[in-house]
């Protein structure tokens, strides 16, 4: 289960990318999450999927 925070769950997502992921659709795949949603989410903390760096920045 993710985080509902959304800070925390930025954290939570971004460690998740840096150890364990290669890309956000990995990991949105294994927790059956929307890449959509969780976008937009942290988009209102003023966040966004940066590719490159494979994190939210």
């Amino acid at each position: 289960m993710l985080p509902k925070d959304p800070v925390m769950l930025l954290s939570f997502v971004n460690t998740q990318l840096r150890d364990n992921y290669s890309t956000l659709e990995e990991f949105c795949s294994v927790y059956n999450v929307s890449k959509e949603e969780l976008t937009a989410t942290l988009k209102n903390i003023d966040y966004e999927y940066e590719e490159g760096q494979n994190q939210f920045v």
